[in-house]
């Protein structure tokens, strides 16, 4: 399963550093192929990216012997307000979610700071990289993990 998942992203990564495709297109060209990469053509595609460690949604790519990276994280929609971090990975299944959060900001390395949380459920005020301040669904607020 971790050699297909590795497969997946570098795809991703492949397509969205060598192919200019955005973060929203990726994840669904990669499903199609990653069943169709065998292991000699994943090395020689992750040694002509320079061996990432992270696809463009901030997910760690597994080595080739296995390896995957613990980064502890929480969900942005956790954090108190007045806290800060920065955005390690988003959840990559809806492509108008990835939309949404990428015209906001709120991508991998991306510093975060929790102004307010509206009242019953409403958004979360958020300023992305110490210069705009964005209003963030609690549904997308939850799909950002921050570190």
């Amino acid at each position: 399963a971790l050699e297909v998942v590795r497969h997946h992203r570098l795809l991703e990564t492949y397509l969205a550093t060598r192919l200019g495709m955005s973060w929203d297109e990726v994840h669904r060209e990669a499903e199609v192929l990653e069943h169709h990469v065998s292991e000699a053509l994943a090395d020689r595609i992750a040694e002509a990216l320079g061996h990432p460690e992270r696809d463009p949604h901030g997910h760690p790519i597994p080595t080739s012997a296995g390896q995957v990276a613990f980064v502890p994280s929480r969900r942005l929609s956790e954090l108190a307000s007045g806290s800060s971090a920065v955005v390690g990975r988003v959840d990559d299944r809806d492509d108008e979610l990835l939309r949404f959060l990428a015209e906001r900001g709120l991508v991998p390395d991306a510093g975060v700071e929790v102004l307010s949380h509206s009242p019953f459920g409403g958004p979360i005020s958020v300023r992305v990289d110490d210069d705009r301040v964005v209003d963030v669904p609690p549904a997308a607020a939850h799909a950002v993990h921050v570190e």
